[in-house]
């Protein structure tokens, strides 16, 4: 067995065991949450009379907009968005361990336009990873605006790994409809930490449904996407440990050099991402999803 093919095999191990982790602190979590939901609710009920009182609105999935992320700078913004299409076909499929699974289920939609899922959390090592990949792989269908930064929890495995938010950011395209979730800040609070987006009772339904077996193997983890109801992600695509050490600036500068390790796994990532993404919008834009490294990348994608 070849260096490579040992290095390709421990990133593997690694990703794999982290996953498990992330499932069994998921686990933990919900337990927590069902122990405590009386007081919950009650604390609930008088946060939103103080509320109304303080003459304070709320907007959809947010409980606190003023945890978590922080703008991201524009000409950060502009690299992650619009990495060249001869790095993305130089990188192909990268250097990833994961990414989407095909899987077979109803169409997901959001009104006349297929719909990615994405459920995560600021605090998440996991989730930090995947956002760069998705970001990328996104802005070749569309455009964000209002994208933040942020790193994960301090205190977590991979600690501090900087990422970006999807939390209060839009997202523009003529071939799909993006929703994302921020569950929490990265900011502790209790046995967990600061609550951020709440899904809505159907996208919490597929979350439930689509994060467990048959559909993935390490069910109950994040960050979950569900690419139309015909791929689902779960779980880190790469070892979070690459971004460490680095900043948001230097991650996005690296995207455009198609020999830098993070370029590989980021970009590769993003041209998986890519296949799941041109099999909701029937291969559209035809550029996109024809491109050499988009097909490199289809090559070795899994089923489920």
């Amino acid at each position: 067995m070849g260096k490579g093919t040992r290095s390709r095999e421990a990133a593997r191990i690694r990703i794999e065991q982290m996953r498990a982790a992330e499932v069994a602190r998921q686990k933990r979590r919900r337990l927590t949450i069902a122990t405590s939901v009386v007081v919950v609710v009650v604390l609930v009920i008088g946060g939103l009379v103080a509320l109304k009182a303080a003459g304070v609105g709320s907007s959809k999935g947010s409980t606190n907009a003023t945890y978590g992320s922080t703008p991201l700078a524009a000409n950060v913004a502009a690299q992650v968005t619009s990495v060249p299409a001869a790095t993305l076909d130089t990188v192909g499929a990268g250097a990833v361990t994961g990414g989407p699974t095909k899987i077979t289920a109803p169409a997901l939609s959001d009104g006349s336009k297929p719909k990615v899922l994405y459920v995560g959390a600021e605090y998440c090592p996991y989730c930090a990873a995947e956002r760069w990949g998705m970001a990328v792989a996104l802005s070749r269908f569309g455009t964000f605006t209002g994208l933040g930064m942020t790193h994960s929890s301090a205190t977590d495995v991979d600690p501090s790994t900087p990422t970006l938010s999807f939390h209060g950011s839009t997202f523009a395209s003529t071939y799909l409809s993006f929703v994302p979730y921020e569950q929490t800040t990265n900011q502790p609070q209790g046995t967990g930490y600061k609550p951020l987006d709440t899904l809505t009772a159907a996208d919490q339904q597929l979350f439930t449904t689509y994060d467990a077996s048959p559909y993935v193997t390490s069910g109950g983890s994040i960050p979950f996407v569900d690419f139309g109801g015909k791929y689902v992600i779960s779980g880190a695509s790469y070892d979070p440990a690459l971004l460490a050490g680095k900043t948001q600036a230097q991650i996005a500068a690296a995207l455009s050099n198609a020999s830098s390790p993070i370029a590989k796994a980021i970009d590769g990532n993003a041209n998986a991402i890519t296949v799941a993404l041109c099999a909701m919008t029937g291969e559209q834009p035809s550029a996109v999803c024809t491109s050499k490294g988009v097909q490199a990348a289809a090559a070795g994608l899994g089923s489920g």
